[in-house]
């Protein structure tokens, strides 16, 4: 890792105004804003390798997970899968995802939210409708090109110097890449309209930088649009718990079914649940993930997916353990140490509460009390929304800093990081692959215990 920006303090500032006047006029997000660094969020080597093979194993555990869920279904896997992945779920939906037009079909778009700890890093779960795919695509474009601006600018500086300027990092997938990325996952569709709901209108403005980007194939469209024409595709920008507000995710999800138009991410609320990191661990499945993943895929997930239970209210044999834990009931959750409860407490999915950093629990970070309250509402939320519990990796502090336009000063800011990556399949069934098209780092003050975007973060790509 870098330990900040290498570059000279009139590069920095010279790169930092640059990035800042490059913002589209109508922003990326609806009243957001981030910290801006003079430089992309420089990964080892190491790392940088590992994340541009980690599509491969993504991909192979979502068409495992599809295909545990039909097993399931057809009885050929346990019931209890499937009863749980549809649990909450309206019937008309539960069908849906069973149609037969939807049998393979996964995200083509995956993102994991992965930490960086001492120990390595984690993959805290994955998000088949994720944010930011506008965002990392104009920072990569806007980082390419102030690279080398401030190279020059460095040379300059230090023209009389008896060092050279330092080579500008290397970014993780190029300036177009993740446009190129994006508009691969539709084929040879000839209009794409990406539909994004009111819940989902915050992102409503990189969804247009993105698609003005792309060209008149690309247009943006809220939840009433409905002109869609055989042969198109369209982009679900919506979670599937949100349908009931968005008038037009019925006709689209009809066209779908018909092969009428192509539709990605699926109607399939099973990509939606953080849940699928409970199944990953569950002993009783071993055999499956070994024969479905293989045992290389397999290792690797279960060294970087934290342990992962589904928080079952139903009792336990006597003689029985949660496994790893000790307990013997749910309840003895709340008389666990502060230091024993180190842990995430989330809802899994199909819920309002299911995405960004609603409805997150650190159990270190609570009162006694406050977190018995926790504990209640999710084994209360069962037979809806299941929530699961999760193993806490503390992100580890890096060196990281941001420029202060109000005194014009690089700032350091010791930081913990998230990590996302893109990655977009293209092509069709076994010749289906995923290509990494950059990644973006959330870097968090330190002593902010739950990392996402706020206004005191900053917002990177990522560079090898």
């Amino acid at each position: 890792m870098s330990d900040g920006p290498a570059t000279s303090p009139a590069a920095a500032e010279a790169a930092a105004q640059f990035i800042r006047d490059s913002l589209p006029a109508g922003g990326l997000f609806a009243d957001q804003q981030w910290r801006v660094s003079p430089e992309p969020f420089r990964l080892d080597a190491d790392l940088a390798k590992e994340l541009e093979s980690l599509g491969r194993v993504l991909h192979q555990f979502y068409k495992a997970v599809n295909l545990l869920y039909r097993k399931s279904v057809d009885g050929k896997m346990p019931a209890w899968v499937a009863q749980l992945l549809d649990q909450g779920k309206p019937s008309w939906l539960v069908e849906l995802q069973r149609h037969a037009a939807f049998k393979n079909d996964t995200p083509r778009v995956i993102r994991p939210d992965i930490l960086l700890t001492d120990g390595g890093f984690h993959i805290t779960e994955l998000d088949s409708v994720p944010g930011g795919i506008g965002l990392t695509a104009w920072l990569n474009e806007t980082y390419s090109k102030v690279g080398q601006a401030a190279l020059r600018l460095d040379a300059d500086s230090q023209r009389e110097s008896a060092h050279p300027p330092a080579e500008p990092p290397k970014l993780i997938g190029s300036d177009r890449s993740m446009l190129d990325g994006f508009a691969g996952i539709f084929g040879s569709a000839e209009r794409v309209s990406l539909i994004v709901s009111e819940e989902s209108a915050g992102y409503r403005p990189e969804m247009e930088w993105l698609a003005s980007k792309l060209g008149p194939r690309f247009t943006v469209h809220d939840s009433r649009f409905t002109d869609l024409q055989d042969g198109d595709a369209a982009y679900r920008f919506f979670e599937l718990f949100d349908t009931a507000n968005v008038p037009n995710a019925r006709p689209l999800f009809d066209l779908a079914a018909e092969k009428r138009i192509r539709l990605t991410p699926p109607p399939k609320p099973i990509f939606e649940e953080k849940l699928l990191f409970a199944l990953l661990w569950n002993r009783n499945l071993r055999n499956f993930w070994r024969q479905e993943l293989g045992e290389g895929f397999l290792n690797r997930l279960l060294k970087h997916v934290p342990y992962t239970w589904v928080l079952n209210p139903a009792p336990l044999p006597p003689n029985a353990a949660y496994p790893q834990l000790d307990l013997t009931d749910w309840q003895q959750l709340k008389a666990l140490s502060q230091r024993e409860r180190d842990m995430i407490l989330k809802v899994s999915g199909y819920s309002e509460e299911a995405w960004g950093a609603r409805g997150v629990y650190l159990g270190s970070d609570l009162s006694q009390a406050d977190w018995s309250v926790a504990v209640d509402k999710a084994l209360a939320a069962f037979p809806q929304s299941p929530h699961v519990l999760q193993r806490f990796h503390k992100p580890r502090v890096v060196d990281s800093a941001w420029f202060d336009f109000a005194t014009r000063q690089l700032t350091p800011m010791p930081a913990r990081v998230r990590l996302c990556p893109y990655y977009f399949v293209h092509g069709e069934g076994d010749q289906a692959r995923p290509h990494l098209a950059g990644v973006l780092a959330t870097l968090c003050p330190a002593d902010k215990k739950i990392i996402h975007g706020m206004k005191d973060a900053i917002l990177a790509p990522c560079a090898a």
